[in-house]
């Protein structure tokens, strides 16, 4: 058993073994001067604090392994593994939890591999995590039962690609394609069924859409980045039809962020449109976190660095596209020719960027009311979506699209048994297809 206490500012490990006595311990310290218990607390002959007339328990051990400072309680970096001390505020009450998550996981060496930042819990220093999302992050820790959902649902990611099990979302994907080829095979001249029936397949693929990102991001934590953002951009590109190829790994050159000499750069993903023209495409992997801060700056919820930082990127990424000029377009046309439609030349005109990252479900109204203010402001250059706005599109969508399926055809049969469109009493006929600008998707929430 693994408790804490502090005497005279000092932070002491107290080790009671819960079965035997604690000698082999004292020997594997004078045989080799340390040991790891629990996997995390490597603790040295030294750190032992002698045993007191008071302690009437003999088998237990304390060790020092840390001091208080100031508001502060600071463990020491070689005893937790990591490249700084640890600090922990005092409001923060030191136990097993707060550095082991299940399966002897040491957190706080975790976090480490992920930052070279000293690691600062609670207090009011500049940078430290807020304890209220520290002991968030404890909770959300995968507990065993996490863990064995989360390796099976890797293994199934990759038996599905080899084996005939595929899910409900999957299924309707090929039915909507059979569905379609059987459409064409059709006598064209039964043309006052033609809008009906395209509805039908543009529902069942909006619905299968739909179906699978909600499906993929319940189970967002199987996927690693990469098949993350090669599934959704395959998705990208039935919601936007516009776009005829995603280009992954682009590489360009720019000569701006050091004037000293070429610096070569690699775009994730670009969207190449029917015409040729590139744009940029950013996915990032959702969190249940929301993309503005939980507290406030001067009455107002800012972005959040993952955001601030994903604009800034893509910005710069647009600026160096913008100066590449005829010899980088075709330099990145002969890259990528075999993911190109043949003949198709890439040019590079004002590019746009899409960054799809983060939710906002569990964002409260006056974070989502600031960060319009967010969306708005970059909204000429950079659309910014999170999954729950693409999720509402997507009802958005096969609302409309179900209404329209419901009312009479627009195409009526006349005497001579040729069809006619019949126009709307204000001459303006509504069921004519949007060009790829006004594409549903395109358009920013009410």
């Amino acid at each position: 058993m693994i408790t804490f206490e502090e005497r005279n500012g000092k932070i002491l490990l107290v080790y009671l073994p819960e079965q035997g006595d604690v000698a082999w311990l004292d020997k594997k310290l004078e045989s080799d001067g340390e040991y790891t218990l629990a996997f995390t607390f490597s603790v040295r002959l030294n750190d032992v604090v002698p045993v007191e007339d008071e302690d009437l328990d003999e088998d237990t051990r304390r060790f020092t392994i840390g001091s208080i400072q100031g508001d502060y309680q600071s463990i020491r970096s070689d005893v937790l593994g990591t490249k700084h001390d640890v600090l922990i505020g005092t409001e923060i009450r030191l136990q097993r939890k707060v550095f082991i998550a299940e399966r002897n996981i040491s957190i706080f060496w975790r976090i480490d591999e992920l930052s070279h930042e000293q690691i600062i819990v609670g207090g009011d220093r500049p940078g430290a995590i807020p304890a209220v999302e520290f002991k968030r992050l404890l909770a959300e820790f995968p507990n065993s039962g996490e863990m064995r959902l989360f390796s099976y649902a890797r293994v199934t990611r990759v038996l599905r690609e080899y084996m005939q099990t595929m899910s409900d979302a999957e299924k309707k994907l090929a039915e909507h394609y059979e569905r379609r080829a059987r459409q064409r095979a059709q006598n064209a001249s039964i043309e006052q069924v033609r809008l009906p029936a395209a509805n039908a397949l543009e529902i069942e693929k909006f619905s299968f859409v739909r179906d699978r990102l909600a499906e993929m991001l319940n189970e967002a934590e199987s996927y690693d980045e990469a098949t993350w953002q090669r599934t959704v951009a395959d998705l990208f590109l039935l919601l936007f039809p516009q776009y005829v190829a995603v280009l992954q790994k682009v590489r360009i050159k720019e000569s701006y962020s050091r004037t000293d000499k070429i610096t070569n750069r690699e775009l994730d993903m670009a969207l190449v449109s029917a015409n040729g023209t590139m744009d940029v495409l950013e996915i990032k992997k959702p969190f249940s976190h929301g993309l503005m801060s939980t507290g406030k700056y001067r009455d107002n919820h800012v972005p959040l660095r993952e955001l601030s930082g994903t604009v800034m990127q893509v910005e710069k990424y647009l600026f160096y596209l913008s100066k590449l000029g005829r010899d980088g377009e075709k330099s990145v046309t002969d890259a990528h020719r075999s993911q190109l439609p043949e003949g198709l030349e890439i040019r590079i005109t004002n590019p746009k960027a899409f960054i799809l990252s983060g939710r906002d479900g569990n964002s409260n109204s006056q974070q989502n009311f600031d960060f319009e203010f967010v969306r708005r402001k970059y909204s000429n250059v950079v659309d910014i979506i999170t999954y729950d706005d693409l999720l509402r599109r997507l009802d958005n969508i096969l609302a409309a699209l179900r209404d329209r399926t419901d009312r009479p055809s627009p195409l009526v049969e006349t005497a001579s048994g040729v069809a006619q469109a019949t126009i709307p009493a204000d001459g303006v006929d509504d069921t004519s297809t949007l060009p790829d600008e006004h594409h549903p998707l395109a358009q920013e929430p009410s």
